[in-house]
C-alpha cells in the first residue's frame, strides 16, 4: 500500500529509525539520518507524498531530486503510507502537523500517531516528538498513549522526550545539521538516549531539565518572533501618517550594535509556525491557569490584519488613479508565505488574493515554487512577463521570492504596492 521499493542493507546490526510525517522536517530528517548511518522507513498517511518519493521527486525545498535518489540508492531507505514493517525500530521521531482548528489545538494527528506506533515498542527503544505544541503534550498526551498500547512503561522500560524542529525553508545558512537541537526527556536514561541519536544527527545538541521546558522553547522562539513582527507592522501602518519611512527606520535602527535585532514589515504571517504556535501557548495558559496573554492576542489581532490593510491600500491607490477594485487588473506576486519556499500554509499572500477576488478584481498570481495541485482553483496562475506586467492596473509584491525580474516590474508597472520593499521608481509604493 503505497510502499517506496528500495534495496535493502543486508546488516542485521544498524540502527532502524521510524520518521512519523514526511513534511518539512520529517522529510529533512530522514534523508539526514540516512546520510548518518541509520536504516530509516518513513511513514506518511498522504499517498501522494508516497507515490512522489518513490519517483525521487521532491516536494520540499532543500531536499532535491538528486538527494532523493542518493538516499534511495544506498538502500537504507523506505517510505510507506502505512505502519506494517515497523517492528523492532531503535528511534522514532513524531513529526506530525499540530494546526489549530477554529482557534483550538488539533492534537489529533499526534494522537493517531502514537496509537499506530505503540504496539510496535520494543524495551529500549526511543520515542520523541518534534510536533510543535503547548508544554505538557508528551508526558500528558503521548506517553499515555504510547504505554497503554505497548503495555511497556516510559522511562522504565523505554525511551521517550521532546525536541522541538526549528526548520527554517529556504535559509540557505541554517539547515537540520548545523542549527542547535533542543532535546529533553522524561527521565535522565531517556535524555541520554535522545542525546545519542541526535549527536549523529546535529553538529551541537542542547540538553533541558523536561519536556515542558523543552515545549516552552519552541513556543517562546515563534512568539518572540510573532510579537515583534506585529510590532513592526504596526508601525508601518502608522509611518505613512507621520512622514517617516519605517524601512529605512529599522535598517537604520539594525546599526545599533546592540540591544536591537531587525524584524521587517509585511502583509502578514503565515506557515506551520508563527500564525499558531502562539496560539497554543495562550489556549493551554488559559485553560489551565485562567489568564490572558495580552502580548499574543494583540500580536494576532495586528498581523491577521495585515492583509486587510493591504487590500485598502490597493483601494486607495486605484482610486487615486481613477479606478476601482471591482473590474481592475491586479497581477499578484507570490502566494507562498515566506520567498523562495512554495509553502503556502496559513499564507498572508493566499488570504489577500481571496480578499482581491472578493471584491471583483481580475486577479492574476505568478508563483513559481508552489505545486499547481496546491493552489486553490479560483486563483489564476501565470507566467512574470512584460506583457504581463503592462497589462496589470496594479502589481502587487505579496511574496518576495528571488526568481522575480524587479526590475522589468518598476521599469514596466503602471502602479506597484510592494509590501516587501524589494521594488524602487516614482510608480511603487512600499508598504
Amino acid at each position: 500500500m503505497g510502499v517506496v521499493s528500495v534495496r535493502q542493507s543486508s546488516d542485521a546490526n544498524e540502527r532502524k529509525l521510524i520518521v512519523v510525517g514526511l513534511g518539512y522536517v520529517g522529510l529533512p530528517l530522514a534523508v539526514r539520518a540516512v546520510e548518518a548511518g541509520y536504516s530509516v522507513v518513513g511513514v506518511d498517511t498522504d499517498e501522494l507524498r508516497v507515490k512522489r518519493l518513490g519517483a525521487c521527486d521532491s516536494y520540499i525545498e532543500g531536499v532535491d531530486d538528486a538527494c532523493l535518489m542518493a538516499v534511495a540508492d544506498s538502500g537504507y531507505f523506505r517510505a510507506t503510507s502505512d505502519y506494517d514493517g515497523i517492528d523492532g525500530f531503535d528511534v522514532c521521531v513524531i513529526t506530525v502537523p499540530t494546526p489549530l482548528r477554529e482557534g483550538v489545538p488539533d492534537l489529533s494527528f499526534v494522537e493517531c500517531a502514537g496509537r499506530s506506533i505503540a504496539p510496535h515498542i520494543s524495551p529500549g527503544a526511543t520515542v520523541v516528538l518534534e510536533s510543535t505544541t503547548y508544554p505538557g503534550t508528551t508526558e500528558s498526551l503521548l506517553r499515555p498513549l504510547l504505554e497503554a498500547g505497548s503495555g511497556l512503561t516510559a522511562g522504565a522500560d523505554f525511551h521517550l522526550g521532546y525536541s522541538p524542529e526549528r526548520i527554517d525553508p529556504g535559509n540557505p545558512d541554517w539547515h537540520l545539521e548545523n542549527t542547535p537541537k533542543v532535546i529533553s526527556g522524561v527521565d535522565p536514561e531517556s535524555l541520554r538516549s535522545i542525546e545519542g541519536f541526535y549527536g549523529h544527527i546535529v553538529e551541537r545538541t542542547v540538553p533541558v531539565s523536561s519536556c515542558r521546558t523543552a515545549e516552552l522553547t519552541k513556543l517562546l522562539e515563534n512568539t518572540y518572533r510573532h510579537v515583534n513582527i506585529a510590532l513592526v507592522n504596526e508601525l508601518a501602518i502608522v509611518s505613512r501618517q507621520l512622514g517617516a519611512d519605517i524601512w529605512e527606520a529599522v535598517e537604520a535602527a539594525s546599526t545599533k550594535p546592540f540591544g536591537f535585532m531587525p524584524f521587517r514589515p509585511g502583509p502578514g504571517v503565515g506557515g506551520h509556525c508563527l500564525p499558531v504556535d502562539p496560539s497554543y501557548l495562550s489556549w493551554q495558559v488559559k485553560r489551565l491557569l485562567k489568564q490572558d496573554l495580552r502580548f499574543v492576542a494583540l500580536a494576532n489581532e495586528i498581523n491577521d490584519h495585515m492583509p486587510s490593510h493591504v487590500v485598502r491600500r490597493i483601494t486607495r491607490g486605484l482610486n487615486e488613479r481613477g479606478k476601482s477594485v471591482k473590474g481592475s487588473r491586479v497581477l499578484q506576486l507570490g502566494l507562498a508565505y515566506k520567498k523562495n519556499t512554495g509553502d503556502i500554509r496559513e499564507s498572508p499572500a493566499l488570504a489577500l488574493a481571496r480578499s482581491l477576488l472578493a471584491l471583483g478584481a481580475r486577479l492574476v498570481v505568478a508563483e513559481p515554487h508552489t505545486d499547481s495541485y496546491l493552489v486553490p482553483p479560483e486563483i489564476t496562475r501565470v507566467e512574470l512577463t512584460e506583457a504581463e506586467v503592462r497589462a496589470a492596473d496594479v502589481v502587487v509584491v505579496a511574496t518576495d521570492h528571488d526568481a522575480f525580474d524587479y526590475a522589468l516590474v518598476e521599469e514596466a508597472g503602471a502602479y506597484v504596492l510592494d509590501t516587501r520593499n524589494r521594488c524602487q521608481g516614482e510608480r511603487v509604493e512600499v508598504l
